[in-house]
């Protein structure tokens, strides 16, 4: 049992993405699909599958690469808000990430959405991590 599960779901994700894997195998939660499925629409991974089992459910993720290079998409993702150490943006100072081509993944009183939409809706929230 982890005492961080975002964390480790970014760091298996980063972990798979440095060593070539084109699968990931991450145990599932609420939040965890959700930033996977803001992850697919993002573009940064090439697709995903939730699989329920009797316990707690898988989430297999298909990492994307450039063909030609075989660089990964996703060049880093970092935790912004930890155990410790929580970090809250408000709407009208919402992080931007890497001059705006990057997203920050906020966890909002309306679900979890990206730095983006939750200007556009003008909420706040707790600032979970950085892709880019």
């Amino acid at each position: 049992m982890t005492t961080d599960p975002i964390a480790d779901f970014l760091t298996r994700i980063r972990n798979a993405s440095s060593a070539g894997l084109k699968v990931v195998e991450i145990p599932a939660s609420n939040t965890k699909k959700a930033m996977t499925q803001i992850l697919f629409d993002q573009g940064y991974i090439l697709n995903y599958k939730f699989e329920d089992d009797n316990k707690q459910g898988l989430i297999k993720i298909a990492l994307k690469y450039n063909p030609s290079t075989k660089v990964p998409a996703i060049t880093k993702l970092q935790r912004a808000s930890r155990p410790g150490l929580r970090k809250y943006s408000s709407a009208t100072e919402m992080p931007r990430v890497l001059n705006g081509l990057g997203i920050a993944i906020i966890s909002t009183s309306h679900g979890v959405i990206t730095n983006k939409q939750a200007k556009q809706e003008n909420v706040g929230g707790e600032v979970l991590c950085y892709v880019y």
